[in-house]
């Protein structure tokens, strides 16, 4: 889907994702301490309002400036209620911007579902900017989910494993953390149904 799709998909009233960060980024990185992140193809914000919300200085970038109004009006309410938040939201297209060397302690990549030409694009101009001792976080939806999971995009051609992660990355100085085919559990109204995602977190040393 291209920017114009997502924006007509973020148009509606209704969150397209969950209120809540994903499960795995909170699980992965509920325990760093705050500093500078980047949310990449961040949608209408959901992880980026979580780590605002913790703390972090957080640039979330998206190529549909529908969910980022969406991320914008959210982060107006909370902040109403009290909840101040360090929040830059920057329209871009991941697979061309280009961020700053050394600007981030964490970089997340959430379902960023692309196929591997530009994935690997995306998810390397992301890393470059990695600061030392800084964490990357990239989860999507497995290959394996397409026969063996529930949901997702239909489209082999954009799902990816965690060793394809790894060896998007190689060349760039990271230490693999973790790299593993996950298990995240879904509630739908057929009752619950497991979907299966890739996950790789990498470090760059300090």
């Amino acid at each position: 889907m291209d920017a114009d799709a997502w924006n007509t998909r973020y148009a509606g009233s209704e969150l397209v994702w969950s209120a809540g960060p994903n499960q795995w980024v909170e699980s992965e990185l509920a325990g760093l301490p705050p500093g500078r992140a980047l949310d990449l193809a961040c949608g209408e914000g959901r992880n980026a309002l979580w780590l605002a919300g913790l703390g972090w200085r957080v640039t979330a970038s998206d190529f549909a400036e529908q969910g980022l109004a969406k991320g914008r009006a959210a982060q107006d309410r909370l902040e109403a209620g009290g909840t101040p938040m360090a929040l830059e939201w920057v329209c871009a297209d991941a697979t061309a911007v280009t961020w700053p060397p050394d600007a981030f302690d964490l970089v997340v990549v959430a379902y960023l579902q692309l196929v591997p030409p530009l994935r690997r694009e995306a998810t390397r101009r992301a890393a470059a900017a990695l600061a030392p001792g800084g964490t990357l976080l990239v989860v999507g939806h497995d290959s394996s989910n397409l026969e063996h999971g529930w949901g997702g995009p239909q489209d082999p051609a954009v799902l990816f494993t965690a060793a394809d992660v790894v060896d998007d990355l190689a060349g760039l100085g990271l230490e693999v953390v973790r790299a593993d085919r996950v298990e995240r559990r879904v509630e739908t109204e057929d009752g619950p149904r497991v979907a299966l995602d890739a996950l790789a977190r990498l470090t760059r040393p300090a």
